[in-house]
Formats: structure tokens, C-alpha cells, sequence
């Protein structure tokens, strides 16, 4: 198994990991089932009301699809297959609040958890970049989720710049995509702890809250990522020349901002 769930049912919260952390927890086909089934499995189990979703080790909170993923694709330009499409807690339906606790790196598909979680807590180590754009790849869903929560010319900057460029936890905090910073180490710990509060509430206020918030934003949401598909159909390289350029990455060829 590549996702730990644990439950604490006296207060209601479950700890969602992602427990890959020799391949920096990159979602694999395997770890998206998971994800998706514990996401479903929570919208049945009136014993959890609040949820953490963090990943293991210090490294990296979750850098996306796993780069070994075999994915066919449809040959048409106005279909893809996107296997995290449905990793996120709101594809899958819950409304159940998600806080995402992040360490480490979290990069490309990082942002289908993040974008679908209602806020970001992050340790001072944590940065965040979309490496789409240098291997010849479209950032379409991931810059739709950054969207929702940063300035544009953030989420711009972030999916121009690809592996060039790091934006800090401070940075992220300053520009509204996470919400608390801590210490090295304490992003999950001060996740259950807000987790634990929100769960200690009426479910059915908290949920509500949850549609509330979500709804002042979802048409525009809703239709942006209608275009998701077709745009990366058409803008992405082929997948052996993307292959090449990831081949070809400097693992230090960046800078932090």
C-alpha cells in the first residue's frame, strides 16, 4: 500500500499519507486507486469529520505523477486521459474539510491535492514549483487549482518559470496559497491540531461551510478545467521527447524565491 490512512475516531480525524517517499511520493496508477478509494471511503464514515492529507518523509510532500507511469492515450486531440483527474477530494465528492499538510518539495500533480483541499498549512522548508512548461508539457490543471488561490501573476510566474524557479514557503504564505507556516517538521502537527478543532464542531454546519465556500467559486472553476483536456492535448510534446528533457534536468538548476 502507498497510502496510509489513520483514524483517530475519538477526535474524527484522519491522516491521509502518501507513503512513497524513495520516489518522493509521485503518484503512481496504483497510489491514485488508493487515493481515490480512501477519498470515497470517507464519504460513508460518519466517524471521520475532518481529514490531513501530507506526504512521508522530508523530502517532498507529493511531486506529482510518477514520471514510470505507463498512461496510454487516446490518438484524438480532443481527448486525454489524466490519471490524477480524480486524486483530489473533491472530484470524489467529499465535502468533508481536507487540510493539507505540506513538507519538503510539492510540484505538478502536488497541486490536484492542494487545489482540492480547503487550506495549506506548511513547514518553513516546503517549496512549491510546476515543472510542465520545461518538459514540454501544458500546466492546465494545476495552474486552474493555483488559481483559485494565488494572484495571477503568481500562478503565472509559478508555471512560466518550470524547474528555474522555487517559490518558497514564505513566498506562498505572502501570496495566499498557504495559510500557516510552522517550524521544520510541524506542518502535520499543526494540521491535526486545526483538524481536530473543525471536527469538534456540528458536522452538518461544517459541511455546509465547506459548500458555501466552495460554491462562490466553482462555476468559473468548473469551466476552466472543461478546457483542461483539449489544451494539453494539443500543447504537449510528444511523450519520448518529454522523456528527453526530463533526462536531461539539472537537479540544482534552480533558485528559490
Amino acid at each position: 500500500m502507498s497510502v496510509r490512512v489513520e483514524t483517530d475516531k475519538e477526535t474524527g480525524v484522519a491522516v491521509v499519507t502518501l507513503d512513497r517517499p524513495e520516489r518522493h511520493n509521485a503518484i503512481d496508477l496504483a497510489t491514485a486507486d488508493e487515493l481515490i478509494a480512501a477519498w470515497r471511503g470517507f464519504r460513508f464514515d460518519d466517524s471521520v469529520r475532518a481529514v490531513v492529507i501530507t506526504g512521508a518523509g522530508e523530502r517532498a510532500f507529493c511531486t506529482g505523477i510518477d514520471r514510470d507511469a505507463e498512461v496510454p492515450q487516446p490518438q484524438s486531440p480532443y481527448s486525454i486521459d489524466d490519471p490524477l483527474v480524480a486524486v483530489g477530494p473533491k472530484a470524489n465528492d467529499l465535502w468533508k474539510p481536507v487540510v493539507a499538510a505540506v513538507n519538503g518539495m510539492a510540484c505538478g500533480g502536488a497541486f490536484y491535492l492542494i487545489g482540492e483541499s480547503e487550506f495549506v498549512v506548511a513547514d518553513e522548508s516546503a517549496t512549491f514549483f510546476d515543472p510542465h512548461t520545461t518538459y514540454g508539457m501544458v500546466s492546465a490543471y494545476e495552474t486552474i487549482h493555483l488559481a483559485q488561490r494565488m494572484p495571477f501573476g503568481e500562478v503565472a510566474r509559478m508555471a512560466l518559470m518550470g524547474t528555474a524557479e522555487r517559490t518558497s514557503a514564505r513566498r506562498a504564505y505572502e501570496t495566499g496559497l498557504v495559510s500557516e507556516l510552522t517550524e521544520p517538521g510541524g506542518a502535520l502537527a499543526a494540521s491535526v491540531r486545526c483538524a481536530e478543532t473543525i471536527a469538534s464542531y456540528p458536522t452538518e454546519a461544517v459541511q455546509g461551510t465547506v459548500r458555501a465556500v466552495w460554491a462562490a467559486k466553482e462555476a468559473a472553476r468548473t469551466q476552466a478545467l472543461a478546457h483542461a483536456p483539449q489544451l494539453i492535448a494539443l500543447g504537449n510534446l510528444p511523450p519520448e521527447r518529454q522523456a528527453e528533457l526530463f533526462s536531461a534536468r539539472r537537479p540544482d538548476g534552480f533558485r528559490v524565491r
